[in-house]
């Protein structure tokens, strides 16, 4: 069911989101949070339609916003969308003139009630999302450097620079499986580990991330090389006892080589927003490990463009 409002409130939109549940068969709200989802216009359906997919697993409030002009009259035009017999609602909001300047008055009075709030910018983000009008309402940040339209490697440094608990971003989600490989490759081979190296094409920011985040931990210098992807393509260790790698040439089978056993294949394919945004909703506490890595990789690499200091 699908609901188009010209010229509207945020009173009237939230009395037909009222009206569209009663109407749809679901008049209880079985929603867990809300979901801010700041997006372009060109980007706005498959930016909702992921969100829609994340909220099969978290029921939420989708809110989409579209900040049009600041000039001329205020205007907001809503598009509401509810699913017969499900727990999720989606409404895609157009702003235009004076009230794209104050995005927040139209939102907060939609936030469901006692709830949890994250806001997602899937293409540009702010600098820094927590002083951001409509990041300061929300208890979790998403970002994702790798969909900023350029200087992908720039909106990571500056994502980690303006850290604060609650941010973080897409490009790090990507690393959960690689991460858990290599923790569980050490749990196996405790001896130090005397060097590091990650392969990845040449633009990434978890590649990055990667380096950042291993360099933090195993205390080594890690080189950083390139290859044509897709991608993150391998990561070497290498310990006293011999080296483990992993290599993904492919995007999707990774073969995991450790020291006295033989090389074994791996699931580790390259994930979809959807998926790598339901991870994401969760965990609504502060990610301890990646503000760790974000510290570090202000440490181990100069900000893009300038020469290290």
């Amino acid at each position: 069911m699908r609901i188009g409002l010209s010229n509207t409130t945020s009173a009237e939109i939230a009395a037909e989101l009222v009206r569209a549940r009663r109407r749809a068969g679901s008049p209880a709200m079985g929603m867990v949070l809300t979901l801010i989802v700041v997006t372009g216009e060109s980007e706005a359906d498959a930016a909702l339609d992921a969100a829609s997919t994340a909220a099969k697993e978290h029921p939420a409030r989708i809110l989409g916003v579209i900040l049009g002009s600041k000039r001329g009259v205020s205007q907001v035009d809503a598009e509401i969308e509810i699913a017969t017999g499900s727990g999720g609602e989606a409404v895609l909001m157009r702003l235009q003139g004076e009230v794209a300047k104050h995005s927040e008055s139209v939102v907060l009075p939609l936030l469901l009630p006692d709830s949890p709030v994250v806001v997602w910018w899937p293409g540009k983000a702010p600098d820094c999302p927590s002083r951001d009008p409509l990041g300061a309402l929300a208890q979790r940040r998403i970002t994702d450097a790798a969909a900023a339209p350029r200087g992908k490697s720039a909106a990571m440094w500056t994502q980690c620079r303006y850290y604060e608990a609650g941010n973080t971003d897409l490009a790090w989600t990507r690393l959960t499986g690689w991460r858990a490989l290599l923790a569980a490759a050490l749990d196996q081979h405790p001896s130090r580990v005397t060097g590091a190296e990650v392969t990845a094409q040449r633009i990434s920011p978890s590649a990055e991330l990667l380096v950042a985040w291993l360099a933090g931990r195993l205390k080594v210098d890690v080189r950083r090389k390139v290859s044509r992807g897709p991608g993150i393509t391998r990561v070497r260790l290498w310990t006293k006892d011999g080296e483990i790698r992993i290599d993904r040439p492919d995007g999707r089978v990774a073969m995991f080589s450790t020291p006295g056993s033989p090389d074994r294949p791996v699931a580790l394919r390259r994930r979809e927003v959807p998926e790598l945004l339901a991870e994401e909703l969760r965990r609504l506490d502060p990610d301890e490990v990646y503000a760790r890595t974000a510290a570090a990789l202000l440490k181990v690499e100069a900000e893009p463009g300038r020469a290290a200091s």
